[in-house]
């Protein structure tokens, strides 16, 4: 088959499609015609340094879409040509490729009215906000929330799916990306690198602060918004913990709800991975019904990946890129 392959660690922008042995699925395994694939900062970041786990050459690649071709030992829930969306383990080959394996019961299946590209761009960016909003904060006791980075893949998802859920939604974003995310739902945006951000929140919650912040920045980040999050708030973070000394204890009595969604695939429980697989159906209901956009920025083809992954890194990128296959 053809594949993006890695040959070294932190080679990633210079991948090149090249050839390789079709894999063959183990019991409890699906192998997938993939047709489609997105893309995320995780696939440069955990190239640059490379997995221990890894066998070189490597092939990146979390988010895949595509049909059914084979069914290993013991897999009666799949059948050939179905078709599935999966979010893959990292610590495997992945799908910047012809075929891709997974675990059967991590796989969700795509509605007829779901593109493969619409399905693809969900897994890491859309997963990721939905554990956060859905498993880990407490949305029936939430009224206002800050999501950090309304522009980028999770940020993105998280204005959808907070502002569907009824909630006042607040995020930062640079200014010339302002209407996009106020599109997706946002109430108030503000601009990181020339206003206040804590300021603002004051401002527009009467003083009090949200009830959650999602940060999907870095720790440095999540310990500043520490600062504008109300009594009893929450908040969820996917790049780094905030430094928890900042509040004393017995004053504001924040929870923290740490993400992450590969952990998932790491640990021994088929219950926790299974979530994957339903958090992937009700977000392809979703996005079937129209009430949640996939936000699909561009659609590229496989050797043009490296190059996107390039302008990924530069963080200038709003919505999802998406490879298409076939």
């Amino acid at each position: 088959m053809k594949a993006l392959l890695l040959h070294e660690k932190n080679e990633w922008s210079h991948m090149k499609v090249e050839n390789i042995e079709t894999p063959q699925p183990q019991a409890g395994e699906v192998l997938v015609d993939v047709h489609a694939i997105s893309l995320n900062p995780v696939d440069y970041k955990t190239a640059t340094n490379g997995n221990p786990s890894w066998t070189y050459p490597h092939i990146l690649g979390l988010d895949v879409a595509g049909t059914i071709a084979e069914v290993g030992e013991g897999v009666t829930q799949w059948q050939k040509g179905d078709r599935v969306v999966y979010h893959g383990d990292f610590t495997k080959k992945g799908g910047y490729a012809e075929y891709g394996i997974t675990t059967a019961h991590t796989v969700s299946r795509i509605p007829d009215s779901v593109t493969f590209e619409e399905a693809a761009a969900l897994p890491t960016a859309g997963y990721t906000a939905y554990e956060a909003l859905f498993r880990k904060l407490p949305m029936s006791a939430i009224d206002t929330i800050l999501v950090h980075g309304g522009a980028g893949g999770v940020g993105g998802f998280a204005v959808q799916l907070a502002k569907l859920a009824g909630k006042t939604v607040i995020s930062t974003a640079s200014s010339h990306n302002h209407d996009y995310v106020k599109s997706l739902g946002a109430d108030y945006v503000v601009d990181y690198k020339t206003e206040d951000v804590a300021a603002k929140v004051m401002e527009w919650t009467n003083g009090r602060g949200v009830d959650a912040v999602l940060d999907t920045v870095s720790r440095d980040n999540a310990t500043q918004s520490l600062d504008f999050i109300a009594y009893r708030g929450h908040i969820a973070h996917i790049a780094g913990a905030p430094d928890y000394t900042k509040i004393k204890p017995f004053t504001k009595v924040v929870s923290y709800h740490e993400v992450a969604l590969n952990a998932a695939h790491h640990v021994d429980d088929k219950v926790a991975q299974a979530d994957l697989a339903k958090m992937g159906d009700e977000l392809l209901a979703l996005v079937a019904d129209q009430k949640v956009s996939p936000m699909i920025a561009r659609t590229i083809s496989l050797e043009e990946v490296p190059e996107a992954l390039v302008e990924l890194s530069q963080r200038h990128v709003k919505g999802k890129i998406v490879a298409k296959l076939k």
